[in-house]
């Protein structure tokens, strides 16, 4: 089924999906590609954004690591985010938060000075996905690389929290676990990780926060996202997702979002595409998300097959892909 090329593949789909949708309002989304939202890749290549390339280059560095601990990782997401920065490439109205934190970052400082410490933007949870799908790890380093490739740039605990979620979404749906039992998954490890503060990959990052303590740090995001994911599966089903579950500028509700998009129709993956894309928030974050969930779920097959050579990025994708699965 090549889960992890489903994956990836639709995370770059969804993506170049909501590209163009991302800053328009949803009724002139909805005036110029229908309710369903977009329908087709468009463009030769079908160009994406910051999301994907940010996505690559924390893939690349997993696949570049001799083993998944802090002390390796750290640096090759380091120099993945300097090399992202300074990329000509780097035009797809990238956030503001990643720019900032990738200029601190460049000194050579801790990262935990280099973080910005009060952001929980989208940023931290776009890219995540393919620690969810890199084999063969143990839960704490899922859990831990999750964790330390969002703190790099954003520092808030939720941030943490909702990319380790999105991660493990992805890893779930790809060693298949049932749509209908994912969201109950999730919330389950909300309550269970509540106060693990993974003190090996963030070091004294809480100290950044006015937490008393590192298990109050983290709990914070923890039950930010729980409180997020409430309203996942809300609703008619129909309109702009982002009344039900928000509009996907920061972590939590771009992970509720995108959860809700792909989970009214599991089985249907370009309509989840374009239902991520039919939206007023982050469009581009939301659909790249849902389409990461349809793919891991499905495999590389769900996808029309002439998408794969009209996606940019298809070899660098392929690559991963080809590692994984």
């Amino acid at each position: 089924m090549r889960n992890a090329a489903g994956s990836l593949y639709g995370l770059a789909y969804g993506d170049a999906f909501g590209k163009p949708t991302e800053f328009m309002a949803y009724d002139a989304i909805v005036a110029a590609y229908g309710s369903g939202g977009p329908v087709e890749l468009t463009g030769t290549p079908a160009l994406v954004t910051d999301d994907t390339q940010m996505a690559l280059a924390v893939g690349e560095s997993l696949l570049a690591a001799p083993e998944i601990t802090p002390a390796v990782l750290e640096p090759l997401l380091r120099q993945a985010f300097l090399d992202w920065a300074a990329s000509p490439d780097n035009n797809r109205a990238p956030g503001m938060t990643c720019l900032r934190a990738c200029a601190a970052l460049s000194d050579g400082r801790p990262w935990q000075q280099a973080t910005q410490a009060g952001s929980k933007g989208c940023g931290a949870n776009m890219r995540v996905t393919p620690v969810g799908l890199m084999p063969g790890l143990t839960d704490d380093q899922r859990a831990g690389a999750a964790q330390l490739q969002a703190a790099l740039t954003h520092g808030h605990p939720t941030g943490l929290a909702a990319s380790e979620l999105t991660a493990y979404a992805c890893h779930w749906l790809l060693t298949g676990l049932p749509p209908q039992e994912l969201l109950a998954a999730l919330r389950d490890r909300c309550r269970r990780q509540r106060t693990v503060y993974r003190g090996e990959w963030l070091g004294e990052l809480w100290r950044t926060s006015l937490s008393a303590s590192p298990e109050e740090f983290i709990a914070v995001g923890w039950d930010e996202c729980l409180a997020a994911l409430a309203d996942v599966g809300t609703g008619s089903g129909t309109g702009d997702p982002c009344l039900v579950t928000g509009e996907g500028w920061i972590a939590e509700e771009a992970l509720a979002t995108a959860l809700h998009c792909y989970l009214i129709s599991p089985d249907e993956p370009v309509a989840v595409l374009g239902r991520g894309a039919a939206s007023s928030g982050d469009s581009d974050s939301i659909a790249c998300l849902a389409g990461a969930f349809a793919g891991a779920a499905l495999g590389l097959d769900a996808w029309p097959a002439a998408w794969q050579q009209q996606i940019e990025y298809t070899d660098r994708l392929a690559m991963i892909a080809n590692a994984w699965d």
